[in-house]
C-alpha cells in the first residue's frame, strides 16, 4: 500500500508546485497587467516579455523552470531512502509539468510549459537539458521565433533521450511533454505558417480601444 502511495502523493505534490503560475504572481508584485490580458494571453515568460519588463520576464522564467527542476531533484536525492526510483521522479516532473498548463489555483488555464519542462528536463538528464536548451537557442537565434524553438526541441528531447541514453519512465515523460507541447502550440503554428508569429522582445500591441459615441444636441 505505501509502495503505491507514496508515489502518488509526490506526483500530487508536483503537481500543487508546478500550479503555481509564476507570470502571474510576478506581474501582480512589480504592479504589471495581467499577462494574461495581452500579447499571446500565455502566462509564460516570453509573453511577460512583450510587456516590456525584462526583469520580471527573467524571474518567470527562472521560477518555472525552478518549479520544474527542484520537485524532480528532490525525489532524486531523498527518494530512494524512501523506495522511489526514476519512476518516480518522471512522474512528478510529469505532474508539475501538468500543473502549469492546467493549474488548480488558476480556474485550469495555465501556460505552454516550455521553461517547466526546461527544469524537468535538466533534473532528469542534466547532459540532455543542456542538449535541449543548445537546441533551443540555435533556432531561436536563427528564427527569432521562440515559439518555433520550443517546438522543435519538443521534439529533439525525447530522440536524444532515446538515441544516446536508454529508454524507460525518462523517454516516457519525455515524449508525453513534447506531444502536449506541440499540441500547446497549434495557434503559434498557425501564425509561423501565415508569417504573422511575434519575435522574442517584440512589445504586445496596445489594446484597441473603441471610440466612445457621443450623443448629437437635439
Amino acid at each position: 500500500m505505501q509502495e503505491t502511495l507514496l508515489p502518488l502523493l509526490a506526483a500530487f505534490a508536483g503537481y500543487l508546485i508546478g500550479s503555481l503560475s509564476f507570470a502571474v504572481l510576478v506581474s501582480r508584485a512589480m504592479g504589471l497587467s495581467d499577462p494574461r490580458s495581452y500579447g499571446s494571453g500565455n502566462p509564460g515568460a516570453t509573453n511577460v516579455l512583450r510587456s516590456g519588463n525584462k526583469a520580471a520576464a527573467m524571474l518567470t522564467l527562472m521560477f518555472d523552470a525552478l518549479k520544474g527542476y527542484l520537485p524532480v531533484l528532490a525525489v532524486l536525492v531523498w527518494g530512494p531512502r524512501l523506495g522511489l526510483g526514476e519512476g518516480t521522479a518522471a512522474m512528478v516532473g510529469l505532474a508539475a509539468f501538468l500543473g502549469h498548463l492546467w493549474p488548480v489555483f488558476f480556474r485550469f488555464k495555465g501556460g505552454k510549459g516550455v521553461a517547466t519542462a526546461a527544469g524537468v528536463i535538466f533534473a532528469l538528464n542534466p547532459l540532455l537539458g543542456v542538449a535541449t536548451l543548445a537546441t533551443w537557442l540555435i533556432i531561436a537565434g536563427f528564427s527569432r521565433y521562440s515559439s518555433l524553438a520550443a517546438i522543435v526541441s519538443a521534439a529533439f528531447a525525447p530522440m536524444y533521450q532515446l538515441l544516446i541514453w536508454e529508454a524507460g519512465p525518462t523517454a516516457l515523460a519525455l515524449i508525453i511533454m513534447g506531444l502536449l507541447l506541440v499540441w500547446r502550440h497549434q495557434a503559434n503554428i498557425q501564425k509561423l505558417l501565415a508569417g504573422t508569429e511575434s519575435k522574442l522582445g517584440q512589445k504586445a500591441a496596445a489594446p484597441h480601444v473603441k471610440p466612445t459615441k457621443t450623443r448629437k444636441k437635439a
